[in-house]
């Protein structure tokens, strides 16, 4: 039997003009917006299909605003929702993975974004399978552009760590293990991914998920890749 363990998205409301915006051009705000709910919406069925798993979404940004915004309420209402809280990315990761850690008491914990939308359930089941089976109390997914795309913790209190760490940066995925390490763990590793930052990014990460709304969503805008 797999055990419990909580899967924890954190998201923000694709709206367009702030959703996204590294996409423009050759996307217009709105088709950027609709490639970030593609892609939220592609992860949650994703999320909401590995054995064990108990879905949690941290949301921020106005979903009323947002597109696809009744079909991203509809797949909501398979997950607990919780808003997130903070002063900047870092505290409101930590606080993502508290609030989560209330909701689920005393589960490990993986937490990604919503910038893979290849994931699949076996993949997701194998970055949390360190801290489940492994005998590892962290695991750190590291992202091609140098930051990270899942952390998973045995004991969600370490995220506290993240509230220090620069985000968004092409050394967070470097500083976030230095400080998982310097409060003692020990994080084991998951599948190197690529996320979506830019429409070249969007391109390449379509091309692995062609069947799914994100590789649709990409389709539907003109013009070639930025080198």
């Amino acid at each position: 039997m797999t055990r419990p363990f909580v899967l924890l998205v954190v998201a923000k409301a694709p709206v367009p003009g702030l959703a996204k915006t590294r996409l423009c051009p050759p996307a217009t705000p709105p088709q950027a917006a609709e490639i970030a709910a593609a892609a939220l919406l592609d992860t949650l069925d994703a999320v909401c299909a590995v054995p064990g798993a108990l879905p949690v979404v941290a949301m921020t940004g106005d979903l009323g605003a947002a597109a696809r915004a009744a079909e991203i309420a509809v797949a909501l209402r398979r997950v607990t929702a919780i808003p997130q809280r903070g002063w900047d990315f870092g505290a409101r990761l930590a606080n993502a993975h508290a609030d989560a850690a209330a909701v689920h008491s005393g589960r490990p914990i993986l937490q990604i974004g919503m910038d893979t939308p290849q994931v699949t359930p076996a993949s997701l089941g194998s970055a949390a399978a360190p801290i489940l089976h492994g005998g590892r109390d962290s695991v750190l997914g590291p992202a091609v552009d140098g930051g990270w795309w899942a952390l998973g913790l045995a004991e969600p209190r370490h995220a506290q760590v993240l509230a220090g760490v620069p985000m968004s940066r092409d050394d967070t995925g470097i500083r976030t293990l230095r400080a998982l390490v310097a409060c003692g763990l020990r994080p084991g590793g998951a599948t190197r991914l690529s996320d979506v930052d830019t429409m070249a990014d969007a391109r390449t990460v379509a091309a692995t998920c062609p069947d799914g709304r994100f590789a649709r969503a990409v389709a539907a805008v003109g013009g070639r890749a930025a080198a």
